[in-house]
This record gives C-alpha cells, structure tokens and sequence, in this order.
C-alpha cells in the first residue's frame, strides 16, 4: 500500500459514495489507474464494504449504553456462545473482546430507558456464560 492508496482509502471513509470519476479527480490519478487501484483495495480486503452511516436520534436510537460483561470461563464453548448470541442482537452496535476484566465492552442503542431495561432483563442477562453485566449511560458524543 503506498501513499496514493491511502489518498483513496482517506478520501472514501470521508464519503463512500464517490464515484470513481471523482474519487480520481480528488486524488489526482486517471480513472483508469484509479479504479484499478479501487479493486485492488477491495480484493486485498482493505475495503470491507461500504454502507450509510445512519443518524440513530433520526430513527428513534438515541439512548446509548455502554456495557462491560464478565464471563464464567467454563470452556472455549461459552465464549463462542457469548459470541454469536451477541452477533444476533440488533441493539448491539459494537462489541469488543477485552484484554483483563470486564471481558467485553459492548455499546447498545434502544429507544429510551425502559426499552434498554427490556432488552437488559430479557437478552443481555440471559446471554451465554454471564457472570457479572456493568452498564453505564452514554450522557452526550464529543
């Protein structure tokens, strides 16, 4: 990867709906070389996809929570069942694997309070191998 890719990749992360015409007027290459050089990032899996960035108070997400959850660690079983339960939750917008404790921090947008108490008492709580779950309330994005 050379600097002109990373104009590319730079240019995309600010607006993933360039066309290649004027991605390659932006970082001043042909469209020719440019879309070659756009492929290639995708083949390499520099680019894993492209999709809309939705404002979540627009759709009635604006109640964020952060959660850190601590396993049993039974077996490497429970992990990947904590895993992939997580996966399957649509509330879920991120979830990390820690280093140390808490074991993953996992980031939540519901509606309001009481729908984040629902989805706390019916599904978080419930999640494979469970030990201890530690929320705190997103108060604003800097």
């Amino acid at each position: 990867m050379d600097g002109l890719d990373r104009k590319i990749l730079t240019e995309l992360q600010q607006d993933g709906r360039l066309t290649v015409t004027e991605l390659a007027a932006r970082v001043q290459l042909s469209v020719s070389p440019c879309h070659r050089r756009l492929r290639d990032l995708e083949r390499a899996g520099a680019i894993r996809g492209y999709r809309a960035v939705v404002d979540r108070a627009a759709v009635g997400l604006d109640f964020e929570a952060l959660v850190f959850a601590t396993l049993r660690w039974e077996d490497s079983g429970t992990v990947t069942a904590f895993e992939e339960a997580v996966a399957a939750l649509p509330h879920v917008l991120q979830a990390q694997r820690l280093f140390g404790e808490p074991d993953y921090l996992l980031r939540i947008a519901t509606t309001d309070l009481a729908a984040y108490q629902q989805l706390y008492d019916r599904q978080l709580a419930r999640l494979p191998g469970v030990q201890r779950l530690t929320s705190t309330l997103v108060m604003k994005h800097v």
